[in-house]
């Protein structure tokens, strides 16, 4: 049996394993590995989410200056969640009580027409054959998979899956100061449409922040809307790749289900991305205040990051064949 180690001991230990540690969060991780007795951790939850505040005061100001710099530059609410994880907690304490508030709540279509019931067409992004959602041939591509028979008003859905590891995220705009690893792991759905259709609110709520996010590869046009569960549980949906956001999303109006958001943006405004709807759900903010949320998490560590934001498809309830190419 291990020895049952205090937080101050541990966030000593903690600050001498990150120093010169190539990647911070996989030293966290290793770290901590087998903190627990009896398969419960000995950190209570309360001191676990205190732990991080420790190891910044563990840390000297000028011996460590290098490494404060860089702890500085990460998301702290994001470094307990991978504590959290490393001492056998959810990393997000409240994210079961959404997902089961979510998987009962009514919703609403986030697109229309209806995607449920609409001509569809799976996309994982190394489908044989297709031009990168980043290159400007996917749009002839997709349009050239219709179906002779559908109709010139029924619009052809593409679906870009869920936790996907996807070569673009591989570039250094998606590595950050905790190491080499890039965030490549996909933590949304998305829906490829042409530009101009109305994207819609499944879920009644508030608009929590409305932003224009300009980095090539980035979101483009953005709105994230605040909900609560039956519980009074905060969490939030984030649209990104829209058009001008209708006029009525002001910050902190209220919104009802079904409310039309935005049109789908085209290349020029929506990030430089075939047109499509990036839809994420998120049980936790983190320290993040603006109107840009992580769209891909690393995939070391996709159990903290599929806990900040779980499959989304618990709000938009497509059919399964939908992210599958078997039988095509």
């Amino acid at each position: 049996m291990r020895q049952i180690e205090m937080p101050a001991q541990l966030a000593q230990k903690l600050a001498v394993a990150l120093r010169d540690a190539p990647d911070v969060h996989r030293a966290i991780v290793a770290c901590l590995d087998g903190v627990t007795v009896s398969a419960v951790s000995s950190v209570p939850e309360d001191q676990a989410d205190g732990l991080y505040d420790q190891v910044r005061a563990a840390l000297d100001p000028i011996e460590d200056a290098a490494l404060i710099q860089r702890l500085e530059a990460l998301d702290p609410a994001f470094l307990t969640a991978v504590i959290r994880y490393g001492l056998g907690h959810a990393p997000i304490p409240h994210a079961t009580a959404i997902h089961t508030d979510l998987a009962r709540v009514a919703v609403a279509p986030v697109m229309r027409p209806d995607p449920n019931g609409t001509a569809f067409l799976p996309l994982p992004s190394d489908r044989v054959g297709m031009p990168a959602f980043s290159d400007r041939a996917f749009d002839a591509w997709f349009t050239g998979q219709r179906a002779p028979d559908l109709p010139a008003d029924q619009p052809l859905y593409g679906y870009g899956l869920y936790g996907e590891q996807r070569s673009v995220y591989m570039a250094d705009q998606y590595r950050d100061a905790s190491g080499p690893e890039p965030r490549s792991r996909h933590l949304g759905i998305d829906i490829f449409a042409p530009a101009g259709t109305m994207v819609c609110a499944p879920l009644a709520g508030r608009v929590h922040r409305v932003a224009y996010n300009a980095d090539p590869l980035d979101y483009g046009h953005t709105v994230i809307l605040e909900h609560r569960t039956a519980e009074g549980l905060p969490f939030w949906t984030l649209y990104g790749h829209l058009g001008a956001p209708l006029p009525a999303l002001a910050e902190g109006a209220d919104i009802a289900i079904g409310q039309d958001l935005a049109p789908l943006g085209d290349w020029h405004e929506n990030g430089g991305w075939a047109p499509h709807l990036h839809f994420q759900i998120i049980t936790s903010l983190l320290t993040q205040t603006g109107g840009n949320f992580f769209g891909v998490g690393h995939d070391s560590l996709w159990p903290v990051w599929s806990t900040i934001s779980p499959d989304p498809n618990l709000i938009l309830r497509l059919p399964n064949a939908a992210f599958g190419l078997k039988g095509l």
